[in-house]
């Protein structure tokens, strides 16, 4: 089927154990009812620069309902089939026209959506009540055995391997939740903007550190400033249900 969708986030690329791809990023949106939707898996980095999309983009995609995926949010986009951008909802007006499509279903608490089962529901947006901390956690820098071994194969058919930096950090949100018992919330943030963020300031100042106070610095000090009304988009992972971060939905508060 075909879907237009209103895309809000992107993951981090990861490698991927599939027959003749190298690897997957999960693609999040809205279609135009508000409803949400995980486009899975997404080769992005090795299809056409022309079909490369950014966040608030429409594109059109064709895709079927994930078989191996219990989710119902969950689909599989053509591999075959081009990824159409049809448009762009920018930010004017307070990000109004963002505001129409993303929060067209309303919001839930983080403790509700964890009593879901995600067959349920496995994609939400949730507006904290208090962000109290962004955690930064040492991780590996090389990527876990298995999936190095991928990039030492060579494919018979298809593109050369592009390379793929692990981030050796892990980056987190800590937060209450608007539930009036929720005792915080603790969950990793997987947006592509975080790792590239990191990337560019380290590459720019020649210091992890520096690199990553900055990540900080925009995630915390602006994405959840005083002034502005933050929303996380979050969502499953599937192996083992647990919630992550997708992104964050940032205008400014209103009067």
């Amino acid at each position: 089927m075909e879907l237009e969708v209103l895309v809000t986030v992107k993951t981090y690329p990861l490698p991927s154990e599939a027959v003749g791809v190298r690897e997957h990023v999960c693609t999040a949106g809205v279609l135009r009812d508000g409803s949400f939707v995980r486009l899975y898996p997404i080769d992005y980095r090795y299809r056409p620069y022309w079909e490369w999309y950014k966040k608030y983009d429409w594109i059109r995609v064709e895709a079927m309902k994930a078989k191996h995926d219990p989710r119902p949010e969950s689909y599989r986009p053509d591999p075959e089939r081009q990824i159409v951008c049809v448009g762009h909802l920018d930010t004017r007006g307070n990000w109004g026209e963002r505001r129409r499509f993303v929060l067209a279903k309303g919001m839930q608490t983080m403790c509700e959506l964890q009593r879901l089962q995600q067959s349920e529901c496995s994609l939400g947006i949730v507006r904290p009540r208090e962000v109290l901390d962004f955690r930064v956690e040492d991780d590996t820098k090389e990527w876990k055995p298995r999936w190095a071994k991928l990039f030492k194969e060579e494919l018979l058919f298809g593109p050369q391997q592009k390379p793929l930096e692990k981030i050796p950090y892990k980056f987190s949100y800590e937060f209450l939740c608007a539930d009036p018992s929720c005792n915080g919330h603790t969950m990793m943030i997987t947006d592509w903007e975080v790792g590239q963020l990191y990337r560019r300031m380290r590459d720019k100042f020649g210091d992890e550190h520096v690199a990553v106070s900055k990540v900080r610095d925009k995630f915390l000090g602006s994405m959840c400033a005083p002034s502005v009304d933050t929303h996380f988009f979050v969502g499953t992972v599937l192996e083992h249900g647990s919630w992550i971060i997708l992104g964050v939905f940032c205008p400014k508060k209103t009067a």
